[in-house]
């Protein structure tokens, strides 16, 4: 088989394994309350930004590679590329630094930032800019789009990819709890990393009423920015685990010892949200009673408020009586 046959062969199935991805997120539900998301996802090609990626095998992980000489190999890339499934793309001494979501998770958090046309949207952690070319193409406008992430390798494949697919959102190299000043103000800001904290930051580069969607306590809160010092939000349903901010100042906290507890409670994903969510805040047997008297509370009755030099997490009402003062805060 000739190298010009194999790619068109390659492009065949790029072409209907992406149709095939979509129609699998259109049966989730993902974009039901904002369906223009799915012509995103239909011509935005995942695979020119994960040219190689890595698969979990027994061991150690397999690196799948778009490039690879074994025609086979490279099917099974193209393949992997559109699997409804997170993809590790980058690892250093065995440590996961940077990873493409699961495109349905992507779809539901787009979704659920509420982008709608002019919006000025920033992205906290480039990845591999698969994400920011999503929002990009949206919104019609890359200068819209301003994504950013601290590792310039990183940023520098993200940037390469998204040219690739005819995309030139601004990609910035820094420390993302800072945010991207010089392209404030902001309407919309989205994390695809988590943190510890709500950075200031972020709240003083947002117009009045924006919304900031992010990763925390292996949940997702959606907050509404009332202006530079006031922001709250209830957390949506899904849970959602993704790769830590990096950075010197912001370690990650140990694990929360439970083996006091009932076991329905210590494999409970609910349960270990809670705990994660008023770590420093409860000890875990305070947080099974509570956890119990409450009927085991689902992530939509949590939320976050900041107020100033403030910031809470709580259960039902920002006011109380269940309220946990957060890192920072």
């Amino acid at each position: 088989m000739s190298a010009q046959v194999s790619d068109e062969d390659l492009e065949e199935l790029a072409a209907s394994a992406r149709a095939a991805l979509v129609r699998e997120i259109d049966r989730t539900g993902a974009w039901a309350d904002d369906p223009v998301w799915r012509d995103a996802f239909e011509q935005v090609p995942r695979h020119l930004f994960v040219p190689y990626y890595y698969v979990g095998v027994s061991g150690g992980y397999e690196r799948r590679w778009g490039e690879s000489p074994d025609p086979a190999a490279r099917a099974r890339w193209m393949r992997g590329a559109y699997a409804d499934v997170p993809l590790a793309t980058r690892l250093r001494d065995g440590e996961l630094l940077s990873s493409s979501s699961q495109p349905s998770l992507m779809a539901m958090m787009l979704v659920a930032l509420g982008v709608a046309d002019g919006h000025r949207v920033l992205e906290i952690g480039s990845g591999t800019g698969y994400n920011a070319a999503l929002l990009a193409h949206r919104l019609g406008d890359d200068d819209l789009v301003t994504t950013i992430d601290l590792e310039p390798e990183i940023t520098e494949s993200a940037r390469r990819h998204l040219e690739a697919a005819g995309h030139r959102p601004v990609v910035a190299t820094g420390d993302g709890a800072r945010g991207v000043p010089e392209r404030a103000p902001f309407d919309r800001i989205i994390a695809t990393c988590t943190l510890p904290s709500i950075p200031r930051a972020w709240l003083a580069q947002c117009r009045p009423g924006a919304r900031v969607l992010t990763p925390f306590a292996t949940g997702l809160v959606a907050l509404t920015v009332t202006d530079a010092e006031h922001a709250e939000g209830r957390f949506l349903a899904t849970p959602a685990y993704f790769v830590p901010l990096r950075g010197a100042s912001r370690s990650q906290p140990e694990s929360v010892p439970v083996g006091g507890l009932p076991r329905g409670a210590r494999d409970d994903e609910l349960f270990r949200f809670l705990l994660a969510l008023t770590r420093g805040g409860l000890d875990p047997q305070e947080a099974y009673t509570l956890w119990e008297r409450e009927d085991r509370p689902r992530r939509e009755r949590y939320g976050i408020t900041v107020s100033g030099e403030r910031a809470w997490a709580w259960l039902d009402d920002p006011e109380g009586p269940y309220v946990w003062q957060l890192p920072g805060g």
